[in-house]
């Protein structure tokens, strides 16, 4: 940790030449990885992180720069250094930093730093033992643990000065199962901003294995999935991938200040259908994606993305803000003192509707129930998507009928938000790691039940 008077030199050392705005961001990180693959522990790494970012603005403008140094002769040359990127005379910036503003939400009730490794390992273990355990055609599992302790202090011109601790955990499992045809796979990763009472308080980690399991062996059986534009029911959970990847990253001011988004200058238009509401919320209680603060010192909040339909707001940093003539929605977000934050997601989902899951299927006469979704790829600029279903059902005479494998979902986001005819009250979020510009990060996605009237799907069983 730095000193604030380190840091105040620091920041005015930044702002010598014509720079307006200047900011610090220190990091101080432990955090703990472990493998298994094949019933063996494959990797233990423990790693310290230390870091501090330093960013300079004039304008529209930005440069940043990075060191794992703290001494001070190294920390006011670099930012001597990135201010030469704005030549001339001072701006004459007066700001004092008081105590730092200390956030206080989401605090774990066992530091993961202090439990033995051995009870981490003990959690593979388990797992894995679980996830053989369900079914004979399980012939292989793999399983992840993650923790990490992450402390920042961030610290800018205007005079913020805030800490903020943030504490996660995450058990990542595969399973294979697999007969004399074919194999396939499944897999359930929870994870929340928990300390290490995650596995004992909140899951279940033989429930949460058997998950894996039982997607596996579900599709091991499945046909494979017709093809052709059909009516889509898209279960709740790991469902709102589609949302976050074809219109979340649309309304990140990342790309929207560019004109790069498909919504940008849209603000007040209706982008969906009434039944349509979505939030990007940063202060639920210990969800995946949620801080006490953005990684610009901002307070986290609640935006409303989208209300009946209408486009209420975009997710803005600091600096786009400016390009935008729009206020800042305190959206900054990065993945380490490596990177310069911008406009990200945090915990991105469609809201509760008023039907119930049997209503949906039972309204449905024919089409394909997307149970669990995998992974995909999204043109942020046109959100053209293509996804893949890990776990699907046919619809047939508003019932589910058999299991069907290999089904894929191709579409536009904006096309699709009009579509959706129907929605759930089942809301679940999962959670994800997301990649933009200022690195990879961890983010929940969710929503309840939606149904999409049609889209196209992706399947080797032939046309129907």
């Amino acid at each position: 940790m730095l000193d604030k008077q380190l840091i105040k030199k620091v920041l005015d050392k930044a702002l010598a030449t014509a720079g307006d705005f200047a900011e610090v961001f220190i990091e101080d990180k432990f955090q703990t990885d472990a493998a298994m693959l094949s019933s063996k522990v494959e990797s233990v790494n423990n790693t310290k992180t230390f870091g501090v970012g330093i960013r300079i603005g004039q304008g529209y403008h930005r440069v940043y720069g990075y060191t794992n140094r703290s001494d001070e002769a190294s920390l006011l040359q670099l930012a001597e250094d990135l201010s030469a990127s704005f030549p001339g005379d001072p701006v004459g910036i007066a700001f004092e930093l008081g105590e730092p503003v200390v956030g206080t939400e989401h605090q774990a009730k066992i530091d993961p730093a202090t439990v033995p490794i051995e009870d981490k390992v003990a959690l593979l273990y388990r797992a894995d033992k679980a996830a053989r355990a369900y079914t004979e055609e399980i012939n292989q599992v793999n399983v992840r643990y993650q923790d990490y302790t992450q402390h920042v202090w961030i610290a800018n011109s205007e005079g913020t000065y805030v800490k903020d601790t943030r504490t996660r955990t995450r058990l990542a499992i595969g399973a294979v199962a697999a007969n004399e045809e074919t194999k396939q796979t499944g897999f359930y990763g929870p994870g929340g901003a928990y300390g290490f009472e995650f596995y004992s308080d909140i899951i279940n980690v033989e429930e949460a294995a058997q998950e894996a399991a039982r997607i596996a062996k579900t599709m091991l059986y499945a046909d494979e999935c017709p093809s052709g534009k059909m009516p889509v029911v898209i279960d709740n959970g790991f469902g709102g991938v589609i949302f976050h990847e074809a219109v979340g990253h649309s309304l990140e001011a990342t790309s929207v200040a560019r004109g790069a988004s498909v919504f940008t200058g849209r603000k007040g238009e209706v982008i969906a259908n009434p039944l349509v509401s979505a939030v990007d919320d940063g202060t639920i209680p210990h969800a995946w994606g949620s801080a006490n603060f953005d990684d610009e010192g901002n307070p986290q909040a609640k935006r409303q993305l989208i209300k009946d339909g209408v486009l209420t707001s975009y997710m803005i940093d600091k600096l786009n803000a400016k390009r935008m003539n729009d206020s800042c929605t305190n959206s900054g977000r990065r993945e380490s003192y490596r990177y310069a934050p911008t406009s990200r997601m945090t915990n991105t989902f469609i809201e509760n509707g008023e039907s119930t899951f049997e209503e949906i299927i039972a309204a449905t006469e024919y089409g394909l129930y997307a149970k669990k979704m995998g992974g995909g790829s999204v043109n942020p600029a046109t959100g053209d998507f293509n996804f893949s279903v890990n776990e699907g059902y046919m619809i047939r005479d508003g019932k589910i009928a058999e299991p069907v494998r290999g089904a894929s979902l191709v579409g536009t986001g904006s096309q699709a938000l009009l579509k959706v005819d129907m929605v759930g009250n089942n809301l679940a979020r999962e959670q994800g790691m997301c990649g933009s510009v200022s690195g990879s990060i961890p983010a929940d996605v969710g929503q309840p039940t939606i149904r999409v009237s049609e889209i196209t799907v992706g399947g080797r069983g032939g046309k129907q």
